[in-house]
């Protein structure tokens, strides 16, 4: 199979996490979406033909077709523009049905190569990231299939920080905040700053009030110009935060 093309670096989804912090005299709303990532605005979202993702492989790679990976990283990247969050953004009801519609059917063309123990990396990493977005657009299945490509590079990869960073994210924006604890403490002993935060913000989501201020402190010690995160250490130590979380449509 012939490798075409690096997908770009692209930030992991973060949780479905909102905190209502109430500050006099007004009562201020803040996710992470808004707070830790860039400013985003809802833009048009292409047109793909699944077909294009096969090409004609090589003369004597001994194979008649080869995946084109420029063209699905091409796709990744526009779903990533508008479902890295949660609600996902789109100019309109009908670029959001296309994009579940793209997501669903590549994810299935990706489920035959990576279902296996040993599938390559580099497509793993593609589905893993593939399938977290298709959970944001509310695809019934894309979970699991999250679970099944961190597992898998998680088994070849072991210890691999931003795997780990990457696959706790998701479970703390997927409900499963005591099970993300393991994934984030290990990417944050291994000297991934943002660990801190995610770790901070799952043990919040726990009602764990001491450790999440613990790790926010760290947080904020790697970034002692960033304000957001001191008004959430600030809201957190005065008691004037409420917990809630996005719920899926």
């Amino acid at each position: 199979m012939k490798k075409k093309n690096s997908l770009d670096a692209i930030d992991s989804p973060l949780p479905r996490h909102c905190f209502v912090i109430n500050m006099k005299p007004a009562i201020v709303i803040f996710s992470l979406l808004l707070f830790f990532s860039n400013d985003s605005f809802a833009e048009k979202y292409g047109v793909y033909d699944l077909k294009k993702i096969l090409i004609t492989a090589e003369p004597g790679s001994g194979n008649k077709h080869a995946l084109d990976l420029m063209y699905i990283d091409a796709m990744i990247k526009d779903l990533n523009n508008h479902a890295n969050g949660y609600p996902p953004q789109f100019d309109n009801d009908n670029d959001m049905q296309r994009a579940k519609n793209d997501a669903r059917r590549l994810s299935g063309a990706l489920d035959m190569l990576v279902d296996d123990p040993n599938a390559p990396i580099e497509l793993l990493r593609r589905s893993s990231l593939l399938n977290r977005l298709a959970y944001n657009l509310d695809i019934p299945g894309s979970a699991q299939k999250v679970d099944r490509d961190f597992k898998n590079l998680l088994s070849q990869r072991p210890g691999d920080p931003v795997l780990n960073l990457s696959y706790g994210v998701f479970l703390s924006g997927a409900n499963k905040s005591s099970q993300a604890l393991p994934f984030l403490k290990e990417s944050a002993e291994a000297g991934f700053k943002e660990a801190y935060l995610h770790l901070g913000m799952a043990y919040l989501y726990l009602r764990d009030t001491e450790q999440a201020l613990n790790n926010l402190e760290i947080y904020r010690s790697h970034y002692p110009n960033n304000a957001k995160i001191g008004e959430i250490i600030d809201a957190i130590k005065s008691g004037n935060i409420k917990y809630n979380r996005l719920q899926k449509s």
